[in-house]
């Protein structure tokens, strides 16, 4: 379990101009993360625009991260949506033999109960090769996973072994850490809350900014896990600004936007999403700067 601990990021998708996937600029963000002390990747997020990619185009992803990754950090394959039953077919026909753990999204659109929700992942835990980790958000699924419901999972099915939290609620955190079995890890998708709930006991993020600045990002999250507040502290007000101006438009238009500042990749997303006005990107590379010096 202690191979989820610390840094995780939610790789994005880079695009060339005529929206193809750009696979040179995908390894090289691979590299540029592991070199800088990133723990494990997460592919096919929500920040990889998952939704708008093809299933040819997932396994065209999923083989690049692979080689470039070379076996040296986990990684976590998203594979998640609202059909039950197509998850399940997708994971018994997906190759994990390079991949150590399934993040799956509780279904959105058609807002079940938490019994619904409850026995969907019983369902993917049920056919799942490797360890799963449940990912609870809100915004995006207008329905929250219920604490209890997250924890009944946890202690029913040893294969799920994580939540990815990111309903942006304090107190929730709080009951998932207060409540959880000794080897459950909570792990953050809340970049903006992830050191208060690393200093409570959570065991790390999987984040959005941290791709782009993972050694700062990285070293506030050991801090934090060492119990170094003040030092970990310190990063963090650092960081509080560049992270709240990329989930001001869109995700992953803000971090694309990140990323291109940085010449890592464009800036390029799929509709329906769209790329960072002028102003934003502005405002992002001011905040580079000051991060900078």
């Amino acid at each position: 379990m202690t191979k989820f601990k610390g840094t995780g990021v939610a790789i994005i998708t880079p695009f060339n101009d005529d929206l193809t996937i750009d696979h040179k600029a995908l390894a090289n963000l691979v590299n540029y993360n592991i070199d800088k002390g990133t723990d494990y990747i997460v592919i096919s997020g929500t920040t990889g625009e998952s939704v708008t990619i093809t299933s040819e185009e997932k396994k065209a992803i999923i083989a690049t991260i692979v080689n470039a990754n070379k076996g040296r950090v986990p990684l976590v394959l998203g594979i998640g949506g609202n059909n039950t039953a197509q998850i399940i077919n997708e994971i018994e026909n997906t190759d994990f033999s390079s991949i150590d753990a399934v993040l799956s999204v509780s279904p959105y659109y058609s807002k079940p109960t938490q019994e619904g929700i409850y026995q969907h992942f019983k369902a993917i835990s049920q056919v799942s090769p490797v360890d799963i980790i449940l990912y609870n958000v809100p915004g995006r699924t207008s329905s929250n996973m219920s604490p209890e419901t997250t924890l009944r999972l946890a202690k029913d099915f040893k294969n799920v072994i994580a939540v990815k939290e990111a309903g942006n609620n304090v107190h929730q955190y709080l009951k998932l850490l207060r409540d959880k079995p000794e080897d459950f890890l909570v792990i953050s998708g809340d970049d903006d809350l992830v050191l208060g709930v690393v200093l409570a006991g959570g065991a790390g993020v999987i984040s959005v900014i941290g791709q782009a600045l993972p050694e700062q990002f990285s070293k506030m999250i050991r801090l934090g896990l060492e119990g170094k507040a003040k030092e970990a502290y310190k990063i963090h007000f650092e960081l509080m600004e560049i992270t709240s101006l990329i989930f001001s438009e869109n995700n992953p238009a803000g971090i694309k936007a990140v990323l291109e500042a940085l010449e890592l990749s464009k800036a390029t997303v799929r509709l329906p999403l769209v790329e960072a006005t002028s102003e934003l990107k502005g405002k992002i590379k001011q905040a580079l700067q000051t991060i900078k010096s």
